[in-house]
């Protein structure tokens, strides 16, 4: 893994976006990070899938029993909170717990955070745990940014990305996370630099679990880069929108879009990367 000194804080230069992605698409790809996923039982197929053809390794583990032993070990940890229940919620913190504990980052999904209170709760006490990464809708960043209850329309988004920016710095600046949220304009921020990822289609949304799926991207991401996480997490978002658009061109329809997009991941090649690969800062 990438351990080298970070770079000094300041506006990315939009020259080296591509550049980046080509470099950390390929140490994915080389190092095969182990990320582990506590997810929910709809998106562990795509998910697992989406590792998969990026080049990492998933590990779709969610039995409290076995979290001491194992956690410790992974490149990553990815947290997704979509089926949540009661038996599932210890495990969740204690994988957040020694992932931190080990230095390791995780990536939370705050699936539907503002449905019930329940939801909310966990999220909130979540966050506690420091993750590395945030990234939601814009329902659902709000919701958490807020703490409210009447944020959040069900696992889909009420709030375009762009109307959520604000919420979305401020929950950067209260938690220490990177946040991001999903939109047809993929907002990033650390609480100060915000940028912008255009790369995506628009039937993306009718495809269940690719926000889930590119939540696990994201964490392969930062495994390899885990002093650039702000980086990662664009990039990610990225690379994972120009698969949908690659696939997007052989796709008749949701289903068929699935297929290739999972294809296209595992098929990107540099000139794809740099030629498409398109971020702008929006601070």
């Amino acid at each position: 893994m990438d351990h080298t000194e970070p770079e000094p804080r300041g506006k990315p230069d939009p020259s080296r976006w591509a550049a980046k992605a080509w470099a950390l698409l390929s140490a994915v790809r080389s190092q095969s990070p182990l990320v582990q996923c506590i997810t929910n039982f709809v998106s562990m197929d795509l998910m697992a899938n989406t590792l998969l053809s990026a080049g990492a390794s998933p590990a779709m583990l969610h039995s409290v029993e076995e979290i001491p032993e194992f956690t410790p070990h992974v490149h990553a940890l990815c947290i997704n909170i979509g089926t949540l229940s009661s038996d599932w919620v210890p495990a969740m913190k204690a994988a957040a717990d020694l992932a931190c504990k080990s230095g390791r980052p995780w990536v939370l999904d705050p699936v539907a955070a503002g449905a019930s209170g329940f939801r909310l709760k966990t999220c909130l006490e979540l966050v506690e745990l420091k993750p590395t990464v945030i990234r939601g809708n814009g329902s659902e960043i709000t919701a958490l940014s807020k703490a409210s209850l009447a944020s959040c329309k069900g696992v889909d988004s009420s709030h375009k990305s762009t109307d959520a920016v604000e919420a979305a710095k401020s929950l950067a600046q209260a938690s220490g996370s990177i946040v991001a949220v999903s939109g047809a304009v993929d907002i990033i921020t650390d609480g100060e630099l915000v940028v912008g990822a255009h790369n995506g289609v628009a039937m993306m949304q009718r495809i269940t679990a690719t926000g889930c799926s590119v939540t696990a991207l994201i964490a392969a991401f930062v495994a390899v880069d885990p002093l650039h996480a702000f980086e990662a997490t664009a990039l990610a978002l990225s690379i994972f929108g120009i698969a949908a658009e690659i696939g997007m061109k052989m796709a008749n329809g949701p289903a068929s879009l699935r297929m290739h997009l999972i294809d296209s991941l595992h098929g990107l090649d540099e000139a794809d990367v740099l030629s498409r690969v398109n971020i702008t800062s929006f601070s």
